[in-house]
């Protein structure tokens, strides 16, 4: 008797990635997403970012988002961790980090409502998804005051 010695691979982890960008005032750059109910976390407030596509690492995904969703490009992403967004789209969702100091007004804005930069005090009013309120949590946490 022969045995079958291929094993099954896993299915594939859902990945994406988001960038925390802050500016040199500590501001942090929030999007805030469409209402459209097809979407993961309609009406919340973000940071951007996206799935990666098949073969994209999340470095790769994450230039690409950037540039697709704000017009924005980054020199300085730092990849930070990654949480699972649990409740939403069940992604393994690696965060980076970067600077600008650009007008935020001034991007080409290409999905959701807006794109602005807010104080770290002012998000505890904001509607911000579970995953990306942890995620800029431990961020905070590790910058210098």
């Amino acid at each position: 008797m022969r045995q079958n010695t291929t094993a099954e691979s896993p299915p594939a982890v859902a990945r994406g990635a988001v960038a925390i960008i802050a500016n040199r005032r500590g501001e942090l750059l929030l999007h805030l997403r469409d209402d459209l109910p097809h979407i993961a976390w309609p009406d919340h407030w973000s940071v951007l970012g996206g799935g990666c596509d098949p073969g994209e690492d999340p470095r790769e995904a994450i230039v690409r988002e950037l540039d697709e969703e704000a017009g924005l490009n980054v020199d300085d992403l730092i990849e930070l961790f990654e949480i699972r967004d649990e409740h939403g789209s069940g992604q393994l969702i690696t965060f980076f980090a970067a600077s600008w100091d650009g007008d935020e007004t001034a991007l080409p804005l290409a999905e959701g409502v807006k794109l602005q930069f807010l104080a770290p005090e002012d998000l505890e009013f904001r509607t911000i998804p579970p995953f990306i309120r942890d995620g800029i949590n431990r961020y905070l946490a590790t910058r210098p005051a």
